[in-house]
């Protein structure tokens, strides 16, 4: 027997296969969603930004509208603003001093105000913010013609006044170009009713636009301001435009004016005796007068003068209108006076109009002591 076979025999090992490994990637594919559920969540996620995106559109075209429509709505208020201001503040003070309505005035000062008036209503149509298209832009542009023609035949006729309202051949040339100047008024009408309110109306209306008051205007009061005859009777009777008279040529019937009283700084004046008056400067005088004629007169000039003082002071008053059989008192303000303590001579007088035949009650002397 050898060594090896006194050795006991071993147990018999059992060799069991190797486990296959699990790799890295095959455990992802293990746990990835099937490919159709990754696609729906894919079309979900796309249909939710749709969504979003069309509510922002949505939001930001109705915000985009409600601001248009507001726009529209400031501009339609803006103009009607403008156009009232047009008519009130231009067109009526400015036929009410052509018609003789302030009369104690000088009329020429009082249109040069309103042309004030009606140049600024250009520059504020001319300011203006449109809405954001194109539909205010043809009524803007007619807006803007419109008072233009106004503010252009305000400055014409005041710069005619002069000539219109004196007694020289110039007077019914200068008459004729105020009645055309009225042709200006009537097309501004023209344009705006025709042209700038539908307008207007349409824009609003085609944004849905509804129950919007739109100004409506009439600048010239009446179309007989378009005969010559009847604005140079009211503006200038005495031209005899009307009649065919010559420039200075009176009306038939009486005419002329009587001066009834005098007061000096409250004091009313005698013609005999010595007057004392406080020497304070301006010194009203208040001159009450009647037109006893049987007509109407225009440029009726009130003069004051004072003599007997260091130099003469001469201070006139012109009237636009005087109306037959009316009494009425007017006031110069005398701004220089003579010196404290001076006797002087003071001369009231209503000068002579056309056709006047009586001249004695024209004219009042009084002796006034400056005190």
């Amino acid at each position: 027997m050898s060594f090896f076979d006194d050795e006991p025999d071993e147990p018999t090992r059992v060799t069991r296969p190797a486990r296959p490994r699990r790799s890295s990637a095959g455990a992802r594919t293990t746990h990835a969603p099937a490919p159709d559920i990754a696609r729906r969540r894919q079309l979900a996620l796309f249909a939710g930004l749709a969504i979003f995106a069309i509510i922002i559109i949505f939001l930001f075209n109705s915000c985009s509208k409600t601001r248009h429509k507001n726009a529209l709505k400031d501009y339609n208020r803006a103009v009607s603003s403008i156009i009232q201001n047009s008519d009130s503040q231009v067109s009526k003070p400015l036929f009410d001093v052509l018609s003789g309505g302030g009369q104690t005035q000088d009329v020429q000062v009082a249109v040069n105000q309103v042309r004030l008036v009606a140049d600024e209503d250009v520059k504020r149509a001319k300011a203006l913010d449109l809405p954001s298209d194109d539909e205010t832009k043809a009524a803007q542009h007619d807006l803007e013609l419109t008072l233009n023609f106004r503010a252009t035949g305000v400055r014409k006729i005041a710069d005619l006044l002069p000539k219109a309202l004196s007694n020289q051949g110039s007077a019914v040339d200068a008459i004729n170009k105020i009645a055309g100047q009225m042709q200006a008024f009537l097309a501004s009408d023209i344009i705006y009713s025709q042209r700038v309110a539908p307008l207007i109306r349409q824009a609003l209306d085609d944004n849905g636009i509804h129950g919007q008051a739109i100004a409506s205007s009439k600048f010239l009061p009446t179309i007989a301001w378009l005969d010559p005859g009847q604005v140079g009777d009211k503006l200038n009777p005495d031209a005899g435009v009307s009649q065919g008279r010559k420039p200075g040529q009176p009306k038939p019937g009486r005419h002329g004016h009587a001066l009834l009283s005098v007061k000096g700084g409250g004091v009313t004046l005698l013609p005999t005796g010595v007057n004392r008056v406080t020497a304070k400067a301006p010194l009203p005088i208040d001159v009450t007068y009647q037109n006893q004629g049987e007509n109407d007169e225009t440029n009726v000039t009130i003069t004051v003068r004072i003599t007997g003082g260091p130099k003469a002071i001469v201070q006139r008053k012109r009237l636009n209108l005087t109306k037959a059989g009316d009494q009425a008192t007017v006031t110069i303000q005398l701004a220089q006076l003579p010196p404290k303590g001076t006797s002087a001579s003071m001369q009231v007088t209503v000068e002579k109009v056309p056709g006047e035949q009586t001249v004695s009650n024209n004219t009042a002397k009084y002796t006034v002591l400056f005190n």
